[in-house]
């Protein structure tokens, strides 16, 4: 029966093997795919072109700003809490109009 050094470096040689056919597959597939891109004109572009590119919204200038601490609101979506509070009191929208 082998000893634990013995079956250790077993493993060790194995998974040296094993790494080395795995980069010579690697390099063998690479080289396919290469061969394929220069034989159909295929470039990295095209690759890509599958995915869709995602539009960036531009950002909505404040349209109400609490003259107390700065803060903004576009106007769209739900009112922010200041606002609520405000109107709450009674204070017209209006009044915190970014003019």
């Amino acid at each position: 029966m082998a000893t634990y050094k013995e079956l250790k470096a077993q493993a060790e040689a194995l998974l040296q093997q094993a790494e080395a056919a795995r980069r010579a597959e690697i390099a063998a597939v690479v080289a396919e795919i290469q061969a394929k891109m220069r034989e159909y004109g295929i470039t990295l572009a095209d690759l890509r072109g599958g995915a869709k590119k995602s539009r960036s919204r531009a950002a909505v200038a404040a349209k109400y700003r609490n003259p107390a601490t700065g803060e903004s609101w576009s106007g769209r979506g739900r009112a922010p809490k200041w606002l609520a509070d405000e109107m709450a009191k009674g204070r017209a929208r209006d009044e915190f109009l970014v003019g």
